[in-house]
């Protein structure tokens, strides 16, 4: 079956006026394009049915029916491909096939995070960063190294901030936090034991908490002030933390760049002075 998508994407840059309103419909309603009679795509495109003719013609087809048929047999493809993309993986997968499917998986959560964001929320994070003093970082697992990232960014701007690596040093940290500081837990799941019991400790002295988690309704959503929802395509119980890591490193991000946006001449020149530049590599 012959691609009709990419064909006519490909002939858009010397179609003619009406032939771009007939691409540009087809492109934007491809499903309604592949079910609908011939007179009623020209009703939808400004054209006629000898225009639609000529121009299935010009991409290769010998007439509507089969443009049409091609058109609905791609779709098909596509929704399938789309299916099995989503998909956990399994033992039989090609090499291409996981490829696809940790692609997928990370654009959509990607994608999806950005649907769960909710603005107030996000500026009310935001501004509690910038008044805090010190930023107090949490995290265990593939979560820490989310925790570190952040770290090292408001390192970068000259942020006070503190992280420890060892579960019991986190306690102590959180007991020893200051007044005027923050605490920042990551934690997807939300219900990870010794995260609960840093955010206890940090609720008792009375100072707020942002978390980095999943929508859902757990222990630790229960004592966060801000919940910054991130989307994940992994269930709980999963073989490593992939799409959930980066959807919470772009949250980070996120968090980051607009608190570099406070004061962007001053923090603009403090990433120039703390840039390490590489040794380069003698020439030959």
């Amino acid at each position: 079956m012959k691609n009709v998508l990419i064909r006519i994407q490909e002939y858009k840059g010397t179609a003619s006026e009406t032939e771009k309103g007939i691409i540009a419909w087809i492109t934007e309603h491809p499903q309604e394009a592949s079910e609908c009679s011939i007179q009623g795509l020209a009703q939808e495109t400004f054209s006629s049915p000898a225009t639609l003719i000529r121009f299935c013609h010009k991409m290769g087809f010998k007439g509507f029916k089969e443009f049409q048929k091609s058109l609905l047999y791609e779709l098909a493809i596509r929704k399938e491909t789309d299916r099995k993309r989503f998909e956990d993986i399994k033992e039989e997968d090609s090499l291409e096939e996981i490829v696809d499917k940790v692609t997928y998986k990370t654009i959509s959560s990607l994608e999806n995070t950005r649907k769960l964001i909710d603005m107030q929320v996000l500026e009310k994070c935001v501004n509690l960063l910038i008044e805090s003093s010190a930023v107090y970082l949490y995290g265990l697992g593939s979560s820490l190294l989310v925790a570190r990232d952040a770290y090292l960014k408001w390192l970068r701007i000259n942020k006070e901030c503190f992280i420890c690596d060892d579960v019991h040093a986190q306690y102590l940290q959180a007991m020893n936090m200051k007044k005027g500081s923050v605490a920042m837990i990551i934690s997807y799941s939300g219900m990870t034991q010794e995260m609960i019991t840093c955010a206890e400790i940090i609720r008792d002295k009375g100072l707020p908490i942002i978390l980095i988690s999943r929508l859902d309704d757990s222990p630790l959503t229960r004592l966060a002030d801000y919940n910054l929802c991130v989307a994940s395509t992994e269930v709980l119980i999963r073989h490593g933390a992939m799409s959930s890591r980066i959807s919470q490193l772009n949250m980070i991000d996120i968090l980051y760049t607009a608190y570099i946006r406070h004061n962007f001449e001053e923090n603009m020149q403090q990433l120039k002075r703390t840039h390490i530049r590489k040794q380069e590599s003698p020439e030959s």
